[in-house]
Order: structure tokens, then sequence, then C-alpha cells
């Protein structure tokens, strides 16, 4: 299978959503930008901010879309085609309700889950053939308080979680950027012996 060529951070723009839990994806690739000491800048003909890094020896394009949530479809279907990328070269980190905070999967196709920034870029590419990275941010418990929390603040207990579950993708990532997704999932979804 093919290597990752472009990294997808989903998340809402604006200071007031830095922390917020529906903006997991964007926690992401600012570690993995931050890791390298590389900086966002923003492309207006690909609707988002950019960054390149070499990761496990190859170039590697970084986007977190200026967008909205609701209309990531548009950065992602631009920069897929102003890079050239097919859709399965690209990985696409979100945030994910039915996984608790800090857990991580690596999966690829498949629906949307609900989660709206998906639901775009499907809408866009009219398909889901793309990698993603479910960020677990954990469910409040009842379906009318989903809003007030994917947009609210984690507790410091579940931003450690969360930080540490990137953490973990971070040290996999060389390996799926290779196109060596299973083995990537295999050591991100084994628990760690203690």
């Amino acid at each position: 299978m093919a290597g990752l060529r472009l990294i997808v951070g989903l998340g809402n723009p604006g200071t007031e959503y830095l922390r917020t839990r529906h903006n997991a994806g964007f926690w992401f690739v600012d570690a993995l930008a931050a890791g390298q000491g590389e900086r966002f800048g923003f492309d207006g003909k690909l609707h988002g901010e950019t960054c390149k890094l070499r990761i496990g020896g190859e170039s590697v394009w970084l986007l977190k879309p200026s967008t909205f949530m609701n209309k990531s479809g548009i950065a992602v279907a631009s920069a897929l085609r102003y890079y050239k990328i097919e859709p399965e070269e690209c990985l696409v980190a979100h945030d994910d309700l039915d996984l608790p905070a800090g857990a991580v999967r690596l999966k690829f196709d498949g629906g949307h889950g609900g989660q709206n920034g998906l639901r775009d870029i499907m809408a866009h590419l009219g398909h889901g053939k793309f990698h993603r990275l479910r960020l677990g941010i954990g469910h409040p418990g009842h379906k009318d308080q989903v809003t007030s929390w994917v947009l609210g603040r984690p507790s410091a207990m579940d931003e450690d979680a969360m930080l540490d579950g990137i953490a973990r993708v971070l040290s996999v990532l060389p390996l799926a950027v290779d196109g060596q997704f299973d083995k990537a999932m295999q050591q991100l979804h084994t628990p760690a012996m203690r």
C-alpha cells in the first residue's frame, strides 16, 4: 500500500477553540510540526495552514483547514488536487467520541460516524477511501451533552491522556508514512506491557 504524503488535522479555527476536544486533530499536527521545529503558514488557495516535514526520510505535507470543521472537505479536496496526492495517501486525524480519552486508532475507509469533518470530506471526495487517525475524547454519557462536551476543554487528566495518545501515534508514524500500516496499527493498538 502507498505511504502517506498528506496528514490533515481537523479542528475549528480561532483561539476560543484552541484546546477543545474537537480540535484533537489540530493538537496532533501541531505536535508533529513542533517536534521538528516547523511552523504552519496560511495558504489561501488551500483554505488552510500548511507546512512540510520529513518523516522517516519522506516528505509529508501537513494541513490544518482554516474553515470550520463542517467545511473541512474544501481544504482537503483542494490540497489533494494541488499536490497531486491520492486520497489513499492521506491521513485525517480527528476527535472520536466513541473512544475513551487517550485511546488512538488507525483505520482505512469506513463511514463518518457522525463526525462532521469526515462527513464533509467524504461528500467532497465522493468516498471514504482515506486513512483516519481516531483520537479518543471520551463521551459525556448523554447525547444531549455531546455538543458542549466536544466544544469544551478536557479535564487535566483527559488532556494528559490525549497528549499521551498523540505521543504514541508519533512513535509509529514513520511506519505509516512508509506504507507499513499493519505494522503501525499492531504497535499502536497493542497495549504496552507494564
